[in-house]
């Protein structure tokens, strides 16, 4: 529009002024053409094109049908209105039509409840609306949401990193890095509860103690540390290792119960447990005794019998001379 808007309480305002008041409006002329378009509209719909069009050309009423001329649209001045822009549309628009003094009509549009999509998709800034809009109050109360819900996502996050780090420590040997005793029971009850077979062996070292009370707790514990290695070596993922004792470890074999092959992976253990380990120059010889036993010997099995099965087969390999491996066989079975 190139001339001042009258309106009927006798007060002018000029375009730029309009634009600052109400930048999503259309001025249309009596005839139906698109005269003015508001500063943010015209951003959006790339209003350049749009301007000296007829207006039932340039967007589509949606709601109320059956308006399709300025005497139709007039006729609802006043009501709720619901268009597409024809360049975008996918937008639906909201608006409210008033006539001009002297004819034409202006309609004044926003997002209603796509205000917030229209936001993301457009990158629309406070300067997109008029300075007494509650729509930037409300933006800012979404910023606000959006920044706190951020920050209770990434606590969450660091809450739930810390809850799980203290469940590993909790079921770590601190020393080894192996499974401890509570790891241990836990697995044990899992295979048990869902009846997978799993071969149990119970290692003791052998002559530890000459190492700790010789060279000091020092070598002790890179001793640990090395056996840890040597274990975890010789099994598989799925199995677990766990440290129950100053020097007794746990090896349980997830689905393994082939006795031969049980006691070969014993064999190989104590022949690398045999071998020197050098601490700080100073050599130091150990070895280990070894029990087995196996889950399908029991109906059902029980950790606390397995467990105890286990280190009476150990047992007898220290009093067959230590640095052997023996297996758990029942009563009724020839020594």
């Amino acid at each position: 529009m190139d001339g001042p808007l009258r309106t009927p309480a006798c007060f002018e305002l000029g375009p730029a002024a309009l634009s600052r008041l109400m930048p999503m409006h259309l001025c249309l002329s009596e005839d139906g053409y698109v005269t003015a378009i508001g500063s943010t509209l015209s951003r959006l719909i790339h209003g350049e094109a749009i301007l000296g069009q007829r207006f039932f050309d340039a967007f589509q009423l949606r709601r109320p049908t059956g308006i399709g001329s300025m005497a139709s649209l007039l006729a609802r001045a006043g009501a709720r209105l619901y268009i597409n822009p024809g360049a975008c549309p996918e937008m639906m628009l909201r608006g409210i039509a008033v006539p001009l003094h002297g004819g034409g009509a202006l309609i004044n549009l926003s997002f209603g409840s796509a205000l917030l999509n229209a936001v993301r998709d457009h990158a629309m800034t406070e300067s997109d609306f008029a300075p007494t809009d509650l729509a930037v109050e409300l933006l800012y109360l979404v910023e606000a949401k959006t920044a706190i819900m951020d920050e209770l996502r990434h606590l969450n996050e660091r809450l739930k990193g810390a809850r799980q780090v203290a469940e590993e420590n909790a079921l770590t040997d601190t020393l080894t890095g192996l499974r401890n005793r509570r790891a241990m029971d836990s697995v044990l009850t899992e295979l048990v509860s869902r009846q997978i077979p799993f071969g149990l062996m119970h290692v003791d070292l052998d002559y530890f103690k000459q190492v700790n009370d010789t060279l000091g707790h020092a070598a002790g514990d890179a001793l640990l540390q090395h056996v840890a290695m040597v274990l975890m070596r010789a099994t598989r993922a799925q199995d677990t290792v766990a440290r129950v004792g100053g020097d007794e470890f746990v090896i349980i074999f997830h689905g393994l119960t082939e006795t031969t092959t049980l006691m070969r992976i014993g064999s190989r253990l104590i022949e690398s447990l045999t071998q020197p380990f050098d601490f700080d120059g100073q050599s130091c010889q150990i070895s280990a005794s070894i029990g087995i036993t196996v889950s399908t010997l029991y109906c059902p099995p029980e950790p606390d019998r397995m467990l105890s099965d286990a280190d009476q087969a150990l047992y007898a390999s220290k009093h067959a001379g230590r640095g052997r491996v023996s297996l758990h066989k029942e009563p009724d079975q020839s020594p």
